[in-house]
């Protein structure tokens, strides 16, 4: 690590047990209760746009990739029958019930996603048969992993299934639907600095009209081909599944378009409680997208030829750029969300050791969950204009899209037995009964989306890969390199006992040294001491934890100890949701010491990594944790302390 004793992490013995990551927006308040009237009703409208962005422009390409010419699937009477019943009973078994009704009754203090599962599974599980730790930790890593593919797709495919309307409002602009999605998407990266708060608050009532409008124009051709509604019974999937063999297995790669963003619905709960996310899905999202289906399928039946794109030849002719506008309107709001998302699943990866120091602009002073992060926000918009380059349309990039979404969901569904076993005290035959019927559903998915790795479903793999290898290289030679120092560390007791007897000078004002370990002597603090043979007549050693909860109460957040020598043990402790706010912590320290803020100086350290020690880590692996060292960000841009304050000292440090 670069600054070696300013380790905002938990103790290397003290490891978080919730060690993956939920892609959790943190732009609104949790509530404390659940809500009721007008309460709810604000919540929910928010909550549209929150979290049914991404699921809810599905229907801009899913029901179309299922005729994709490369399945091999013609659009008679029978296909559209078992392809729609597919998907409505996707809908229904994979977000309704797994999500909506099972899911959603784990949380993790209010919080819901892959994080809370882990931590509940790590904070409950006992021994007898049950999977290694390890395991269980690489599985939840991984699955967090797979959600920065999934954001690098989802802005793409969103965008670019909106867009793709020009060509059917009229075929002279198919040339402008690449460029138009590369301008759009550049735009809406570039405006990431100023924040969502602005934008956030119409975000619910765009989603309330595309919503509206989408089952506005299912409902008109319904009208003219009631028959469809009978693709609500599962016989004609199970149908289908069984007369095209190979071919309509392959499909479910593209049914599963239909249910991408259901982690959303979990992984928000913390901010509106079960109840909104509930009432908006069972009362708006589910019928509309229900009777958008219905209704392309409908269109199909009349005319086979409106395959090539039901949605948008559902509207008429009159309608179809309105339709244009407010697609792209909805697109955007299913980016930003996951854009967001992947900013504050960056921020977690930061507290909890499995990414380095980033700079992390907080946009709002209100929401602490507004946040932006200029080198991720980077990394996003080159992946997704490149793979929009790459693909150039949404049926292409169909091919990409599924991959990272039933790895998700496999993963969860995994982790919810092990929590049913162990919280709910089921037995094997019922958690897993249940949550087998999942992983079978997931597993289908999952194994109809691999065969699409050699025409794109590598990249959202490659993504995942990629970063749960930088996660995990970062996680595990933090924690090497952490023992190494603290082998070589000084008792706390020790070195007091040597200040006591040898009585160095001590200068007016205090002192703050940042240190990961409580009881030994920060590094930085022996270097000060043994070159400048003085000392502050305070000195405040802060150890800031990142606890394995979301929110920590600020009541409870710092501990403090008085020492001999006018030294003082501060301990501050953030939930892995929370900014770690040192300035704040000093202030209060201030006020309990009675000394003026002016006085304080901070010690930081920054190390200089050479990986040619005996630390027992791969060669290739240290070079990479080193190169990863240097370009962290340091202490004092990641904890916001004022620069004039600061005072850094160097070491070499060969591992």
């Amino acid at each position: 690590m670069p600054t070696l004793p300013a380790r905002p992490t938990p103790e290397a013995d003290d490891e978080p047990v919730a060690a993956t990551l939920a892609p959790i927006r943190r732009r609104f308040s949790r509530p404390a209760t659940e809500p009721k009237g007008r309460r709810l009703a604000a919540l929910s409208l928010v909550a549209l746009g929150v979290v049914f962005g991404d699921i809810g422009t599905s229907p801009l390409y899913a029901f179309r990739e299922c005729f994709n010419p490369e399945h091999g699937i013609t659009a008679t009477s029978a296909a559209v029958y078992g392809v729609l019943s597919l998907i409505v009973w996707s809908l229904i078994l994979i977000v309704s019930v797994k999500y909506v009704v099972f899911i959603m009754r784990l949380d993790n203090r209010g919080e819901g996603g892959i994080l809370a599962l882990l931590a509940l599974v790590q904070r409950t599980r006992r021994g007898g048969g049950r999977p290694p730790r390890s395991l269980v930790l690489g599985l939840g890593l991984f699955g967090a992993a797979l959600l920065y593919g999934d954001g690098v797709i989802t802005p793409a495919i969103s965008v670019l299934g909106a867009t793709e309307g020009l060509e059917i409002a009229t075929p002279r602009f198919e040339p402008y639907v690449v460029p138009a999605t590369l301008v759009i998407l550049f735009a809406l990266f570039m405006l990431q600095r100023r924040g969502s708060a602005g934008v956030g608050t119409i975000f619910g009532p765009i989603m309330l009209l595309w919503f509206t409008t989408i089952a506005v124009l299912g409902v008109m051709e319904i009208a003219q081909a009631p028959e469809i509604l009978v693709a609500v019974n599962p016989w004609h999937g199970v149908r289908f599944l069984a007369g095209h063999g190979a071919a309509g297995f392959l499909v479910l790669g593209a049914v599963v378009l239909a249910v991408t963003g259901a982690e959303a619905l979990y992984a928000d709960m913390g901010h509106f409680g079960r109840a909104p996310i509930r009432l908006v899905w069972f009362v708006a999202v589910f019928p509309a997208l229900l009777l958008n289906y219905f209704g392309q399928g409908a269109l199909v039946l009349r005319s086979p030829e409106a395959v090539q794109n039901p949605f948008y030849l559902l509207a008429p002719s009159w309608f179809r750029y309105p339709l244009l506008v407010i697609a792209t309107l909805a697109a955007i709001v299913a980016s930003q969300a996951l854009i967001s998302g992947a900013f504050s699943l960056t921020h977690q990866a930061i507290q909890l050791r499995y990414c380095p120091r980033m700079t992390v602009v907080h946009t709002s002073r209100m929401e602490i969950g507004q946040i932006y992060v200029p080198a991720v926000n980077y990394a996003l918009m080159v992946a997704c204009l490149l793979v929009v380059l790459t693909f150039r349309s949404s049926s292409q990039l169909g091919a990409a899209y599924g991959i990272a979404v039933t790895g998700t969901m496999a993963i969860t569904t995994m982790l919810f037995y092990l929590i049913a076993r162990d919280r709910w005290q089921w037995s094997v035959a019922r958690a897993g009964a249940i949550a087998g019927l999942f992983l079978v559903i997931d597993v289908a998915f999952f194994a109809a989306n691999i065969v699409k790795i050699e025409r794109g479903g590598w990249v959202p793999l490659a993504i995942a890969g990629g970063v749960f290898l930088l996660m995990e290289t970062w996680n595990r030679g933090g924690r090497l390199l952490t023992a190494k120092l603290d082998t070589g560390a000084i008792p706390l007791d020790e070195f007091l006992a040597e200040i006591s007897r040898t009585k160095p000078v001590r200068v007016p004002g205090t002192a703050v040294y940042l240190t990961h370990a409580a009881n030994t002597a920060p590094l930085v603090l022996l270097h000060h001491y043994r070159h400048d043979k003085v000392l502050h007549e305070h000195v405040v050693l802060l150890s800031v934890i990142v606890e394995d909860v979301p929110e920590v109460d600020d009541s409870t957040r710092v501990q403090s100890e008085t020492l001999p020598e006018g030294f003082y043990r501060v301990r501050a402790t953030y939930g892995f949701m929370e900014r770690t706010d040192v300035p704040s912590i000093v202030r209060r320290c201030c006020r309990d010491l009675d000394v003026e803020l002016n006085d304080v100086t901070y010690y930081l350290g920054r190390a200089r990594l050479v990986p040619t020690g005996p630390m027992p880590m791969m060669r290739w692996r240290k070079r990479l944790f080193a190169f990863m060292a240097r370009n962290s960000a340091s202490a004092t841009d990641f904890f916001s302390i004022p620069a004039d304050r600061v005072v850094e000292l160097g070491a070499q440090i060969e591992f």
